[in-house]
């Protein structure tokens, strides 16, 4: 199957200090991966990295987006290419409506004008997965929001705009398990052959209402295992130590 996304070997150093060491990952186009780990394990700024975060530093390997190499692609060329990255910390941008902003981002997304009813069409689509009134297309991006309204509205901006990879960056972060279930339940209506997402978190609560195909664990800025949905429930039942021990043993074998 055609990778989508693939990280080759990459080293992100960020004020002097390394974070990644030597990242391998592949994400298949139509697969949905879990990318888990402890605090400080590097999960977040690989994301940044993939994204074109411009405060870190890539020292060596590449970022591949069906096969291009976009590692010195800035964040906006490689959104225009189908990347999209879903905030932790959603910014506010007073003055600038959900809906204008949406407008704006869906015809640089596709490089044309994007007709009323074409837009119209997918707003009201991606309103009722979210179960959104649509009074909220008028307020100001996330300004007063709540951390459930600012990760529905980034879930939204995913609904419209149609990515082909997503990186969801704990999208999980402060919701209840009400606001949790229609966030998945947005993003598993994009679930198809023609779309992939990375989902980074540190807890097994969001995999149980989008199941991952594969799921990656980093630690100390590397993967360190790979495997199926069953290991993101090992992590819940055993914590971290034990993989800890399994990685310090056979390094040192």
């Amino acid at each position: 199957m055609a990778k989508s996304l693939e990280i080759q070997d990459l080293w992100v150093s960020h004020d002097g200090k390394m974070i990644l060491k030597g990242v391998n990952l592949s994400l298949p186009l139509g697969e949905v991966h879990a990318l888990m780990g402890p605090n400080g394990a590097g999960k977040s700024t690989l994301g940044k990295v993939i994204a074109g975060d411009q405060a870190y530093t890539v020292e060596r390997g590449r970022v591949l987006l069906n096969g291009e190499d976009i590692t010195g692609l800035e964040p906006d060329e490689r959104a225009r290419k189908g990347l999209f990255l879903a905030f932790q910390y959603p910014l506010e941008v007073p003055g600038v409506s959900i809906a204008n902003f949406l407008r704006l981002a869906l015809k640089e997304r596709l490089g044309r004008d994007v007709p009323v009813t074409e837009f119209y069409a997918r707003l009201q689509e991606g309103l009722k997965t979210l179960e959104w009134d649509e009074e909220v297309l008028g307020r100001y991006l996330n300004e007063g929001f709540s951390g459930g309204e600012k990760k529905r509205n980034e879930i939204l901006q995913l609904l419209v705009l149609r990515p082909q990879v997503a990186i969801l960056d704990e999208t999980d972060s402060g919701l209840d398990i009400d606001a949790l279930k229609v966030v998945a339940r947005g993003v598993n209506s994009m679930r198809g052959p023609e779309f992939s997402a990375l989902v980074i978190t540190h807890y097994q609560r969001l995999l149980n209402y989008i199941v991952p195909d594969v799921v990656h664990v980093m630690m100390d800025g590397r993967v360190v295992k790979t495997g199926g949905p069953e290991l993101a429930l090992e992590l819940e039942a055993r914590g971290y130590d034990w993989l800890k021990e399994e990685v310090a043993h056979a390094g040192g074998s």
